[in-house]
């Protein structure tokens, strides 16, 4: 992404000095632990989307410095809740929060970063950029507890398997293309316009990680981790949907009661392969991103342009 970062290379370093100085905390604990978070954060994507968006309307200013870290506060939250719910030890290949100081601690440093985030927004007024993001927050928690509710039972079809990703991933993509918008323009329509164009963005990304899954020529080794977790994702969905009720009921035994056992995952990962889950999904991802792109294009052409779209292609064209 050499391009993305020639045009927002600028932005991304004043952010990355005003977000640690945003996070910081009187407390030592606290402080030592925004540091650690801060040391291991991952790509970056959500703040490239935010300040990508604005340049693409204006000239990026405090308010867009502040949308962004207001999507990485409420994304770095929800990351440290979500370790604590799924009671995973590691982020990115480091310790989780909650590995080195135990669950309590990283409840409360979530807590600390949403806090951190209303007060920033309302200290500067930005209630613009608090509605959109608070909305997004709101259906994180809807899409995590219908996919809880319905991995319970294996019950899912695709219509509500597309509701879960537009809340739980594609919402908080949406919204950081929003705020962007927003604060270079104060434009609605046009904040509008660029949240649809995250959320198509955000589906194929999630789209994308449930294909990593599944492994194939351009994904790589095939892990079996959402099946372990008993996650019905998009490929598998098609494949459940797809066969007989007696090798339906098969896979969904091993899904619930063997998935531990990694002759049997790999069994479930061959059945979706020979029945075309992998295709349908890759179908759907790139029907996603170019939705997006439709939408991208309908701005003048410019190099921020070319930069969101390439942006957008990585999304789909990742390797991990």
């Amino acid at each position: 992404m050499n391009f993305v970062n020639n045009i927002i290379g600028i932005e991304l370093k004043t952010f990355e000095k005003k977000f640690s100085q945003a996070v910081e905390s009187n407390t030592p604990l606290l402080d030592r632990i925004m540091k650690y978070i801060i040391k291991r954060k991952g790509k970056q994507l959500r703040p490239m989307f935010v300040f990508l968006s604005a340049k693409l309307h204006g000239e990026v200013n405090e308010s867009t410095y502040r949308a962004a870290a207001l999507v990485e506060m409420l994304h770095t939250a929800t990351l440290v809740h979500d370790d604590v719910v799924d009671e995973a030890y590691e982020r990115r290949g480091f310790f989780s929060v909650n590995a080195i100081w135990k669950n309590k601690i990283a409840v409360l440093v979530g807590d600390y970063l949403l806090s951190k985030g209303l007060l920033l927004s309302t200290a500067n007024e930005d209630f613009q950029h608090l509605h959109i993001l608070s909305d997004a927050v709101k259906k994180m928690s809807e899409g995590e507890l219908l996919q809880i509710e319905k991995s319970r039972k294996l019950n899912l079809d695709e219509e509500v398997y597309f509701e879960i990703i537009r809340n739980k991933t594609a919402s908080l993509l949406s919204s950081a293309c929003g705020v962007g918008a927003y604060s270079t323009t104060k434009d609605h329509d046009i904040t509008e316009k660029m949240k649809l164009f995250g959320e198509n963005v955000g589906i194929a990304f999630q789209i994308k990680d449930d294909l990593f899954d599944y492994g194939s020529d351009n994904i790589g080794k095939p892990t079996g981790n959402d099946i372990q977790e008993k996650k019905l994702t998009l490929p598998l969905i098609f494949t459940l949907n797809k066969i007989d009720k007696a090798e339906k009921n098969s896979l969904i035994y091993i899904i619930k009661n063997q998935n531990r056992d990694k002759k049997k995952v790999q069994q479930v990962i061959d059945t979706v392969v020979r029945t075309g889950g992998i295709e349908y999904a890759q179908e759907k991802m790139l029907n996603y991103r170019d939705e997006a792109l439709q939408i991208l294009w309908s701005f003048p052409e410019t190099p921020v342009r070319a930069a969101l779209e390439e942006l957008v292609r990585f999304t789909t064209d990742r390797k991990y």
